[in-house]
């Protein structure tokens, strides 16, 4: 889409406040109902998409990084960042805005807040993978890990696939409660558990989504029976992971962009060829997902730039003619384009 460039010197920006009201406009289900079409969509047409894994710089404590992509028409990307002991001082764990912009002058067509965004990203994005590789009955799932993320990727869940009996787990006894009571009264059979073991009894989906940036083991092989589907979520940056790796060895697994999961998802303890399908193939028909109800198919969802890109490409079109932006004077517009000076000049 190519704009007049008086439009593009003011670029629309999305806060946090006004994000929040245009779900609440659309409705919180089928915001993410349109965010997983979104996603499905542009996934269809991978072959169109720069495709690169997202560029960290990595402290001791966190990660800040960068995931560009482009298809060509429209160019994204989103700033992120990882900070597990934020929580503890009362900050966010995870952070984000990003960007759309025109490929044919370059100039921005969006700048918005991400953290909500990128929350309904992932839940949508999760409920994509399990439309397409859960057994068709699937109706209960196992929650683990209750915090910032879970009630998204219940929401998720029950917009696009129709679970509504959620089985709840985390470490911290406060954030089941905490997640329970966000999610009382709407459409749900909950039930808070005590352990991981009995959280899984009986689940036809696990979401692990967990914030320790380590090796973790939340869930161990014998706990995972067959027909299960896994989506594991929490594994987002080198040396983090919640599953064992015998888990992973007999699962059926299903990657964003694979060389991008082999350093940060599950199938980092894995050898370098261990067997995945990128989730695309899947979409496309030109591969097979779950082939047996009696297979463990396994989602490594670490979250990939395609995803960002369709949730920026939504929200610029959501927008149009609402109330839900404000126009940022952020791109130079002087009269002639030579002469940037001469306005800076004049303003003076």
């Amino acid at each position: 889409m190519t704009l007049k460039a008086s439009k593009l010197a003011m670029v629309p920006f999305v806060s946090v406040d006004n994000m929040m009201r245009l779900v609440h406009h659309v409705g919180i289900e089928p915001f993410m109902a349109d965010l997983a079409a979104a996603i499905e969509a542009d996934f269809a047409r991978w072959d169109l998409f720069d495709k690169t894994p997202r560029l960290g710089s990595h402290s001791d404590v966190g990660v800040i990084e960068l995931m560009p992509t482009s298809d060509g028409i429209q160019y994204g990307f989103k700033y992120v960042n990882g900070h597990p002991k934020n929580m503890k001082e009362g900050l966010q764990t995870v952070t984000a805005f990003g960007v759309l912009a025109d490929v044919d002058s370059g100039y921005p067509i969006l700048f918005s807040e991400m953290t909500v965004l990128t929350a309904l990203r992932t839940a949508a994005m999760s409920a994509v993978a399990t439309r397409h590789l859960a057994r068709k009955d699937a109706r209960t799932m196992a929650m683990i890990g209750n915090g910032a993320q879970s009630e998204f990727q219940c929401l998720a869940q029950k917009a696009v696939n129709g679970i509504d009996q959620i089985r709840l787990y985390d470490i911290d006894p406060a954030a089941t409660d905490k997640c329970a009571a966000n999610l009382a009264g709407l459409g749900f059979e909950l039930v808070k558990c005590t352990t991981p073991e009995d959280a899984i009894e009986g689940a036809d989906v696990i979401t692990t989504a967990t914030a320790d940036k380590d090796m973790q083991t939340i869930l161990t092989d014998n706990m995972v029976g067959a027909g299960v589907h896994i989506n594991a979520i929490g594994g987002d940056c080198p040396g983090k992971t919640e599953l064992h790796r015998d888990i992973v060895a007999r699962s059926a697994v299903f990657t964003e962009y694979t060389p991008q999961t082999r350093i940060e998802g599950e199938i980092q303890q894995m050898a370098p060829d261990h067997p995945v399908t990128e989730l695309w193939q899947v979409i496309n028909g030109a591969a097979q997902g779950r082939k047996t109800a009696a297979d463990i198919t396994l989602f490594d969802g670490v979250g990939f730039a395609i995803e960002d890109f369709s949730a920026l490409r939504y929200v610029h079109e959501k927008i149009q003619d609402t109330p839900f932006y404000i126009d940022l004077d952020l791109i130079a517009d002087p009269d002639d384009p030579r002469d940037l000076f001469g306005m800076l000049k004049r303003a003076g």
